[in-house]
């Protein structure tokens, strides 16, 4: 992953975190890592982090298109070419990659990332976490509770396995939890008191210590 170094107004912590997960979203639409090599287009990705990063920064920190350029050592030409890229041609052009030359994927990466990156972002910042990265997310979760005094919250996690993230019902969540062997609270009435869309293995289990206390 591409790391900078981020002037005084930008954190760069919650920078990198922010790109991270939009850059593995990005991945995610692309059709990921096992589509980029069928496709030989695995060498977009440089250009899609920086894109990813350029994306954030505009969107997030508000930054102007110079100063992103100077932030990732690339070319105003460059830097404004990804945020004027379009979501909708550049997810068109990756569904149809497969009638594309070589020298026209080589030509379309800055444009395909940088539509990319805006679509992931937009889909991040609505909840929409990459399910590489909620899994991840669920299993280091799942094995930190198995050390710990809350036999209801290892419960939750094991019944909730492979759920899609965001949550946006109590009626999603009960079916997946209706059968779950838990005896400290009534399952059915706790999860009529989460607040949705519950984003993350993490919220939820924060939700539902905050419902029983």
């Amino acid at each position: 992953m591409i790391t900078v170094t981020p002037q005084t107004d930008v954190n760069k912590r919650e920078l990198n975190r922010l790109v991270e997960q939009v850059f593995y979203k990005s991945i995610e639409l692309l059709g990921g890592l096992h589509n980029l090599a069928e496709y030989r287009t695995l060498t977009w990705l440089p250009s899609l982090a920086r894109a990813c990063f350029a994306v954030v920064l505009k969107n997030e920190y508000l930054k102007l298109d110079n100063e992103i350029a100077d932030f990732l050592g690339i070319t105003l030409n460059t830097t404004r070419n990804i945020l004027r890229a379009d979501p909708d041609k550049a997810l068109y052009k990756v569904e149809h990659l497969d009638e594309l030359t070589e020298e026209e994927k080589k030509s379309l990466r800055v444009h395909v990332a940088g539509g990319i990156a805006k679509l992931a972002y937009q889909k991040v910042k609505a909840g929409e976490q990459a399910k590489a990265v909620a899994e991840y997310g669920h299993e280091m979760a799942q094995q930190a509770l198995e050390y710990c005094d809350a036999p209801w919250a290892y419960l939750v996690l094991k019944h909730t396995k492979g759920v899609d993230y965001p949550i946006d019902s109590s009626e999603a969540l009960l079916e997946k939890l209706k059968d779950a062997p838990i005896s400290e609270f009534k399952i059915e009435e706790v999860v009529q008191k989460l607040e949705y869309p519950v984003v993350s293995p993490a919220e939820l289990l924060k939700k539902i210590k905050q419902a029983i206390s």
